[in-house]
């Protein structure tokens, strides 16, 4: 069995992603201690547009990613309420986050793509089309 996650992530992250054939998530900066998936597409839509499109680090862009991972691996982790009642997320300290990976079943996937002012798309053509498959208007 799975649990579908979100992930709301910038241009630089995405091309990480798609460069390991959409099966993981890049390692987290130093700065960066844990990785936090969403439980639900409204809250990874609402970061993505309200936190990426201005920020530089993000590219100008927000992208919501959906995978899914084995239950069963998912419950050693307690979900975090962050605010309102769709404000749920997992908290994995990055040192776990490659254990995590192996449990991603299938390939991450794009569902929604946001476009601030200053975004550039990147120069990878077959990034640059999944991208466009995916942008909201």
């Amino acid at each position: 069995m799975t649990t579908r996650l979100y992930r709301p992530v910038g241009l630089k992250e995405l091309e990480l992603i798609f460069d390991s054939g959409w099966k993981y998530f890049p390692p987290r900066l130093v700065w960066q201690p844990i990785f936090y998936p969403v439980m639900n597409e409204a809250y990874a839509i609402e970061i993505a547009t309200k936190w990426n499109l201005e920020d530089e680090g993000s590219g100008y862009s927000g992208f919501v990613l959906e995978f899914d991972l084995d239950t069963t691996f998912l419950s050693r982790y307690k979900i975090e309420n962050v605010g309102g009642a769709i404000h749920n997320e997992l908290w994995i300290p990055a040192q776990e986050l490659e254990d995590f990976n192996k449990h991603i079943v299938g390939n991450i996937r794009v569902t929604k793509a946001y476009f601030g002012d200053k975004y550039k798309h990147p120069d990878n053509e077959e990034l640059k089309r999944s991208i466009e498959n995916h942008e909201n208007k």
